[in-house]
């Protein structure tokens, strides 16, 4: 919120292009699965399933304890991140109430 250029920030967090990259790769090894798997059998529609269920599952190596932890981070990190959004506009509104006080004050 740029209001009378207060607060005016030019940070902005993008987190999708790490997002992106992770669906390409997911999406790559499954082509490269699907390709294998053409050129493997002439029959490869009798294949099983669980082949293609392993190349969604993203983060193989990682242990359920590894993946709580860095999800428990993230959140400990927007948490903040709203934390610190709250309190900005707490102290917009605030000076936002100082400066009607002193249009007021002048009009008198």
């Amino acid at each position: 919120m740029g209001f009378l250029g207060f607060g005016k920030k030019k940070k902005i967090l993008d987190l999708t292009e790490g997002y992106k990259r992770q669906v390409e790769k997911a999406e790559e090894a499954k082509r490269l699965q699907q390709s294998q798997a053409s050129s493997d059998s002439p029959f490869s529609f009798f294949d099983s399933p669980a082949a293609s269920n392993s190349s969604e599952s993203m983060n193989l190596n990682e242990s359920p304890e590894e993946r709580k932890k860095r999800l428990a981070k993230r959140i400990m990190e927007m948490t903040e991140k709203v934390e610190d959004l709250s309190n900005q506009i707490y102290h917009l509104q605030q000076r936002v109430e100082v400066l009607e006080r002193k249009l007021d004050m002048k009009r008198v």
